[in-house]
């Protein structure tokens, strides 16, 4: 049997034939365009399903499900996107609209459980009952796998980990709070950080980008080359994940967490400061739950995978 895996988008719908074993079979994406009303988007997800069924060579009679990971609280109980604000989105009930044209059950959850999910069954922590995945990207997005499910608190509510408070009256988020997590560990954030360093500091590397230019890899670039302004932006950086992260250690005690998003690709130059900051500052220091800190390993399958998977 097979299982069809949605990863819904604000820019792309991606759609995956996903086997027992949690390869993905066959794949195909669209444009979202969620200006449109929400039925006119679930019909191009359907198209999507049927294009990419045909890609693979299955019926939906092979199929046992269908999965959807959506930005956005999402109540797998009801499979209703309460509210996705990219979307423009509000109580849409997505999984009843899937299933009565396929006749197949169909189950929702928030994108980054599923990405979350889909780590423990086919990623970098197979076999782990308890963890979290973090994305570092626009914001900074969770999951959290407890006992090997998805948490995800009432009517799909929680885990908004990035927008827990690291610094009070900080930083404005886009939440409409200050001081948010996410607002100093995105990579968003690492950008504004950069271009404030090199507007402050006309001589070092940073200063030659032109500030239009600067993404969150430029601060890497131009620390491998010996600046030192650029090693101090990252070194504060991997210090406000690591002081995120050391609070989630010390509430969940995980056995694994995951970092994802374009950011995680800097490997130990990131890694290996956050691992130490963790290891010296979670209750009980090194003697204390420390868990494994890694990347996360599916990148975009992540999302197809996870969906499937639930």
């Amino acid at each position: 049997m097979y299982r069809i895996g949605i990863d819904l988008g604000g820019t792309n719908i991606a759609v995956g034939v996903v086997n027992d074993a949690y390869e993905i079979l066959a794949e195909h994406s669209v444009p979202t365009r969620a200006h449109r009303p929400a039925e006119q988007v679930i019909a191009d997800m359907g198209d999507a399903v049927e294009t990419v069924l045909a890609k693979a060579g299955v019926t939906i009679a092979q199929c046992r499900s269908i999965g959807i990971g959506s930005p956005g609280t999402c109540d797998s109980g009801t499979g209703v996107v309460v509210r996705a604000y990219n979307l423009g989105w509000d109580h849409v009930p997505v999984c009843d609209m899937l299933s009565r044209r396929f006749g197949i059950p169909a189950y929702l959850n928030n994108d980054a459980n599923c990405a979350a999910l889909a780590e423990t069954v086919a990623g970098a922590a197979v076999g782990c009952k308890n963890m979290v995945l973090i994305t570092l990207g626009t914001g900074v997005g969770g999951g959290i796998i407890i006992d090997g499910k998805i948490y995800a608190g009432t009517a799909g509510a929680g885990a908004e980990l990035g927008h827990t408070l690291l610094i009070l009256d900080g930083e404005p988020c886009t939440c409409g709070r200050r001081g948010c997590w996410e607002a100093y560990a995105s990579a968003t954030a690492l950008i504004q950080q950069t271009k404030r360093a090199a507007a402050e500091h006309p001589e070092s590397l940073l200063a030659d980008v032109p500030p239009e230019e600067i993404t969150g890899r430029t601060v890497f670039d131009a620390a491998d080359q010996g600046d030192a302004l650029a090693q101090q932006v990252i070194h504060r950086y991997c210090v406000y994940i690591g002081a995120g992260l050391t609070d989630l250690v010390n509430a969940l005690a995980p056995e694994m967490i995951l970092l994802g998003g374009g950011i995680s690709r800097q490997g130990e130059k990131l890694l290996g400061p956050i691992r130490n900051y963790v290891r010296h500052n979670c209750f009980g220091q090194e003697q204390g739950m420390v868990p494994v800190i890694a990347p996360a390993k599916l990148g975009n399958e992540a999302g197809i995978i996870g969906a499937a998977a639930l």
